[in-house]
């Protein structure tokens, strides 16, 4: 079993050798063991409050293997409407759920439910059902989006940066 341990600065230019496909829910989990593709069994053991996001690099235990973890397709929900302040109400409803959303340009994106798709369809969303990564914001306070890394500055390319 190839064991991954750190997640690697955003800079490294390390080319992976592996790709890992993980749900949202996988990648907020600093425990893991799954297997790939080829019969590669990894295990995933990260500081806990580690959240992967789509793109990030692994490195195992060894040093040897990078991998690259990939948001993995998912049934979510994509309530769309070109109103802007009917997309801000339907963000308000689902959030006071305590729902993760992927707020797009004129759509946003939460685990398929259909109680919740009623709700978009009442307030006036087109809402239908798709098959794609999921992203959800991190919170306001940065909440979920920690990384253990050595002290260095980390950017997902969202204009999120932050130091560790």
């Amino acid at each position: 079993m190839i064991r991954f341990t750190a997640v690697l600065p955003a800079h490294d230019a390390a080319e992976p050798t592996l790709v890992i496909p993980l749900d949202h829910d996988r990648r907020r989990r600093s425990r893991l063991r799954l297997m790939l593709a080829g019969n590669v069994e990894v295990g995933i053991s990260l500081p806990r409050g580690t959240l992967l996001r789509d793109g990030d690099r692994l490195r195992s235990e060894d040093g040897v293997v990078v991998a690259r973890v990939a948001a993995d397709l998912e049934s979510l929900s994509v309530a769309r409407t070109s109103d802007l302040h009917l997309l801000a109400r339907a963000a308000y409803h689902l959030g006071n759920r305590h729902v993760p959303l992927q707020i797009e340009t004129g759509r946003v994106l939460y685990p398929h439910d259909h109680v919740l798709d009623g709700l978009c369809r009442e307030l006036g969303l087109e809402v239908h059902t798709e098959r794609l990564p999921f992203e959800p914001e991190a919170g306001g306070y940065g909440g979920g989006h920690g990384h253990a890394h050595d002290g260095h500055a980390h950017d997902h390319g969202d204009g999120h940066g932050h130091e560790h």
